[in-house]
């Protein structure tokens, strides 16, 4: 029976993420059809790539309707870089096409100007959390680090689900949502060492399989 599914759509970042949960004692199955769904206590989606194209692989196995539901009934769900972006509504990346709309907001581009702000967004940051020490940000203190790499971010209409802000070329922007069972980050947590080690091996211990 599967427990932890992670989706694979043809370009996400599977071997850290998978590495990272069998090193905190998670042994993920690759799923990439409607099928692998079957059993899952837990679904985690990470991703690389174009919201566009992430939207298109999806649906091209079957998986956005499926994905759909699981987020309508609130099971628990976490989406790393673009698999947070898809939580949304649509993209300025990709014009006129829908992402899974679980949350209502969009995903725009960073269009600072300002010598010397490189875009895309690339490195370390601090991420603050809105509830610091609570749930899945247990452990982490009042700023931890993790690693970025983007050129869009989210903006929720709620300003609700942000569960942690980060600052960019003066901009302060969602680096994280929380919602019934989800937490989803536009950060790297596979790729941010012990913080990031820690945030995900705290959504496995709030949702065990």
């Amino acid at each position: 029976m599967t427990k932890t599914a992670l989706i694979d759509y043809g370009a996400g970042n599977l071997s850290s993420v998978a590495n990272a949960l069998k090193a905190l004692g998670a042994d993920p199955e690759v799923i990439s059809s409607p099928g692998g769904l079957e059993g899952a206590s837990r679904v985690i989606l990470p991703g690389v790539g174009s919201f566009g194209d992430c939207m298109a692989e999806l649906g091209a196995r079957g998986l956005t309707g499926p994905l759909r539901r699981w987020l309508a009934e609130g099971r628990p769900y976490l989406g790393i870089c673009l698999g947070y972006q898809i939580l949304f509504e649509s993209s300025e990346e990709s014009p006129g096409i829908k992402g899974l709309r679980a949350l209502p907001g969009k995903v725009v581009r960073f269009k600072d100007t300002t010598p010397g702000v490189k875009i895309p967004h690339m490195g370390w940051n601090a991420a603050v959390p809105s509830r610091p020490g609570g749930g899945c940000w247990a452990g982490l203190g009042d700023e931890p680090y993790f690693y970025f790499v983007h050129s869009y971010f989210p903006v929720p209409e709620d300003p609700a689900v942000t569960a942690a802000t980060t600052v960019h070329g003066g901009r302060t922007f969602a680096a994280a949502v929380e919602g019934t069972n989800l937490l989803a980050c536009q950060f790297h947590p596979e790729k941010s060492q012990d913080a990031g080690l820690r945030l995900i091996r705290n959504f496995l211990a709030a949702h065990p399989a």
